[in-house]
């Protein structure tokens, strides 16, 4: 899709609880804020709705899409105010049962024109004592998706997935100049890794990141890292969250910049098909 011109990107932190309807209030008013800072593209958190680590009350809170207050009322907020609003991540009740942790891209109509459910599970035992089994709860995505703006086509992904570069380099090659990470990155890991993570996803695929951010101690007990970003494509952070409170940072985006950086360093068309080595152990 051709770039038409520059647009606003915002980059809502939250500090989300354990009670949707409360996140929803506090919610509204970051997205309205950073539209009234003339934002024409507002990007919230994963789990932008509620952070609960325990299962039993998780699926006490969770309702199916076509049910969710807040998935209804952010389509509601992007008619008014005239935006594209991508919904970092909602946690959602699967038919399945089973549940979902989903991102939404809504139209400034208010019309869903994206979905995309987190592929990478976030299965890990930090060395500070946190342990964490996404897969316990959580049924994982099989598919990268992109969605075309009016300005440039965007390439979806949620917190763990950042650590997957396949991931955002398919969705470069399919012509993403936009990366998103939405997230709620631990205090522990975001201090070790989140920032060279953007900037890499960004210097490597010659894109813009935009990654939203969860920051502080939740009710539920865990600690995020916060630090919202915008990177441009040569990897210079454009506007950055200077601490874990809840706010959020805006930056003009040029996507004119992303066939400057992909034409100065040419890696998406130079890539070549290797063989790959054998997992130690495999027959020969």
């Amino acid at each position: 899709m051709a770039a038409i011109g520059t647009f606003k990107a915002a980059a809502v932190q939250l500090r989300s609880g354990t009670d949707p309807r409360r996140n929803l209030e506090h919610t509204r008013a970051l997205i309205r804020a950073a539209a009234e800072a003339g934002a024409d593209y507002v990007q919230t958190p994963e789990m932008t709705n509620l952070a609960v680590r325990d299962r039993a009350a998780l699926f006490a809170a969770i309702r199916p899409e076509e049910e969710d207050a807040m998935l209804a009322g952010l389509r509601a907020l992007a008619r008014e105010l005239g935006i594209v609003l991508h919904i970092g991540s909602l946690a959602l009740l699967r038919p399945d049962g089973r549940a979902a942790n989903r991102a939404f891209v809504i139209g400034p109509g208010g019309d869903i024109l994206a979905r995309y459910d987190k592929i990478h599970m976030f299965d890990v035992d930090l060395a500070n004592g946190e342990s964490w089994r996404e897969s316990a709860t959580y049924a994982p995505g099989e598919a990268a998706v992109t969605v075309d703006l009016p300005w440039v086509r965007l390439g979806l992904a949620v917190c763990y997935d950042l650590r997957f570069p396949d991931l955002f380099r398919a969705e470069a090659q399919a012509g993403a100049g936009l990366l998103t990470v939405p997230a709620a990155f631990t205090r522990q890991t975001g201090e070790a890794h989140w920032h060279v993570l953007q900037r890499a996803r960004a210097i490597e695929n010659g894109a813009f990141v935009v990654a939203a951010a969860q920051g502080g101690r939740h009710e539920d007990g865990r600690e995020t890292f916060g630090h919202s970003l915008i990177v441009d494509p040569w990897g210079r952070i454009l506007a950055e969250a200077p601490d874990a409170e809840p706010g959020f940072i805006v930056a003009t985006i040029d996507p004119a910049k992303v066939a400057e950086a992909r034409s100065a360093i040419p890696s998406l068309s130079n890539g070549r098909p290797f063989a790959a080595p054998r997992p130690e152990g495999a027959a020969p």
